[in-house]
């Protein structure tokens, strides 16, 4: 499992999510490399007012309309003083909003602080409510595993296991049984802020499964769309592991496991794969019977308290 602290650098703003705002470079192009490393944004009204405690390093600063208005009822050398702080504060980038021209000794300060400002045609409204929305779903913790990830029942179900132990196999099997493979081999996750993990997969090999014996295979194409979901949360982990005469395992089901993922535990299941198991059936039940236990119905539980009950009812009659 591999993991890193999470960071955008300006550049990327300039990516395809963003490509509606148009954004364009009035300042500061070999500074595009600066890191971006809160997903808030700020609007610095307050500090352009003269307090700037307000200014949180690392986060990228709006300046719309109403910024520049209240500038327009300052003194130039009042600007270029708060101007200069503001540069200071290891801010990022500034991003100026509806085509607002920018205060030439402003440029001055951004250029000297090397913090580049941005324009974009659009409101201030769409330019933070996008750019948050990118941050957010960028500045959150990522790890990667070596796992396969799918779709069961609406569950999200994360396959994890030695190499060969047949995780692509019975992501397959349960694709052909009307499931949907989210990632196959290296699941990128992400956890957000409500707690969720949410799962996908990047690059080229989205929607492919790599087989021994066949290669790649591409599961849209031959499954049809339902077959493939982009991201999917992950709500179930089954570990599957090559069975060990002798070795004990969980017959009754009571034992209730979690995997860590991203400091955030997920209920986890230890299979056995052993020669006329099938699998994929059973990873089906897993997801079945963890709906059930969602939803208040806990099979293993129930068996077990009524089982109770019959000893205690036979020695009552003794």
């Amino acid at each position: 499992m591999n993991t890193g602290e999470a960071h955008v650098r300006v550049t990327e703003l300039f990516g395809t999510e963003l490509a509606d705002l148009h954004l364009k470079v009035l300042c500061g192009d070999s500074d595009l490399g600066n890191k971006i490393s809160h997903p808030r944004v700020q609007k610095p009204g307050l500090a352009f007012a003269g307090y700037y405690a307000y200014i949180k390093p690392g986060r990228v600063q709006i300046i719309g309309e109403s910024e520049t208005e209240y500038l327009r009822t300052v003194s130039e050398v009042e600007q270029e003083e708060r101007f200069r702080r503001i540069a200071e504060l290891g801010v990022p980038v500034f991003v100026i909003t509806k085509g607002i021209p920018a205060f030439p000794a402003f440029l001055a300060q951004c250029r000297a602080h090397h913090v580049p400002v941005l324009g974009s045609p659009a409101l201030s409204s769409t330019v933070i409510k996008r750019i948050s929305f990118f941050l957010e779903d960028h500045l959150v913790p990522v790890t990667q595993m070596h796992a396969v990830l799918v779709s069961v029942y609406g569950l999200g179900v994360l396959l994890i296991g030695k190499s060969g132990v047949g995780k692509s196999e019975s992501a397959l099997d349960l694709v052909t049984r009307g499931h949907s493979l989210v990632a196959d081999d290296r699941v990128t996750i992400r956890r957000y802020p409500s707690g969720d993990l949410v799962g996908y997969s990047e690059g080229a090999g989205r929607h492919h499964m790599e087989l021994r014996g066949l290669g790649i295979i591409n599961v849209k194409d031959l499954f049809g769309l339902a077959a493939v979901r982009d991201r999917k949360s992950i709500d179930l982990v089954v570990e599957l592991e090559h069975w060990e005469e002798g070795r004990s395992y969980d017959r009754l089901g009571l034992d209730e496991s979690v995997y860590t993922i991203l400091d955030t535990a997920v209920p986890y299941i230890r299979m056995p794969v052993a020669t006329g198991r099938s699998v994929s059936i059973l990873v089906e039940i897993a997801a079945r019977n963890h709906v059930l236990k969602l939803q208040g119905h806990d099979s293993a539980r129930e068996f077990v308290n009524r089982l109770e009950a019959e000893i205690e009812r036979s020695r009552r009659r003794r």
